[in-house]
């Protein structure tokens, strides 16, 4: 069984694919993966930070030491970019069911039903 990205989503930004930040060299969003078995409709919430080295290094600046799970670092925000290299990630996430794929992915992203017993 594969994990396969079926869409890419965030709560703050209207359009995520024309999204266009203030400044290019310095952002953070807040992004939703919807990924799912391959060759199934179903979906479930990864969630990340999509940011550039200069918002990092500002946050670490401004709140300290700053673990770096579930970030993906950009030079510029490329919209077809992320989804690529998110569903490569997806592509190389493999098991014999779901929920130890969903662990794979679970570095990616925080999986919405991470903490779920």
């Amino acid at each position: 069984m594969n994990a396969e990205l079926k869409r890419l989503h965030s709560p703050d930004v209207y359009d995520l694919r024309t999204f266009r930040p203030n400044d290019p060299t310095k952002f953070g969003v807040f992004v939703q993966a919807m990924i799912g078995p391959a060759g199934d409709d179903s979906s479930e919430s990864f969630d990340l930070t999509v940011c550039t080295p200069r918002w990092l290094a500002e946050k670490v600046e401004s709140e300290g030491p700053t673990i770096g799970l579930h970030h993906i670092v950009v030079a510029v925000f490329d919209y077809d970019a992320l989804f690529a290299a998110v569903q490569t990630f997806c592509s190389r996430c493999e098991g014999s069911t779901w929920e130890e794929v969903c662990r794979k992915v679970g570095r990616l992203g925080r999986w919405e039903f991470d903490a779920y017993r």
